[in-house]
């Protein structure tokens, strides 16, 4: 009797062995599914990363572009001012060099740069206190000086007013 037992097994194990085969040869098709899968997306994001990267690239040459055909009458204007220069004619001259501000000034203005105000309390998120002096007349804090001016663009200060300080 212990014989049976044994047999009924195997032939358990016999009749089971197709299915596991079956199964086998799903699993292996589903994983090739999967791989392809997994390669088709890892194409698409490598195509993704190579089109950012070329938009990224052609924005900023057009940004640049943009800012030096802006400052081209700047240069030119500069030129007519060294020309001047060159014959001694001091009023021309300095008429070019404030042509030329003046235009470079507009250029970056249009550009959205922006002169960080003066005209009032010291602010240590814009300004830069190079000194202190006394001044009875003014409120502590107040800007007496501006050694030189300061630039944001947007939010962002490019440079901070460096600025004398009443104590």
């Amino acid at each position: 009797m212990s014989d049976q037992p044994v047999e009924q097994e195997e032939q358990e194990q016999e009749a089971a062995a197709p299915e596991q085969e079956v199964d086998v040869v799903a699993l292996i098709a589903e994983r090739d599914e999967y791989l392809d899968h997994l390669r088709r997306v890892t194409a698409d994001f490598d195509n993704y990363r190579k089109r950012a990267a070329r938009d990224q690239q052609s924005l900023a040459t057009r940004a640049a572009e943009r800012l030096v055909g802006a400052l081209l009458p700047v240069l030119d204007d500069l030129e007519r001012a060294l020309e001047a220069a060159e014959e001694h004619e001091e009023a021309k001259l300095e008429e070019g060099v404030r042509l030329v501000h003046r235009e470079l000034a507009q250029a970056l203005r249009n550009e959205g740069l922006e002169e960080v105000p003066t005209d009032g309390t010291f602010d240590p998120h814009v300004h830069e206190a190079l000194m202190a002096r006394p001044d009875e007349e003014r409120e502590p804090g107040a800007i007496l000086d501006v050694f030189q001016k300061g630039y944001r663009l947007g939010d962002r200060v490019l440079r901070p007013a460096r600025v004398v300080v009443a104590e």
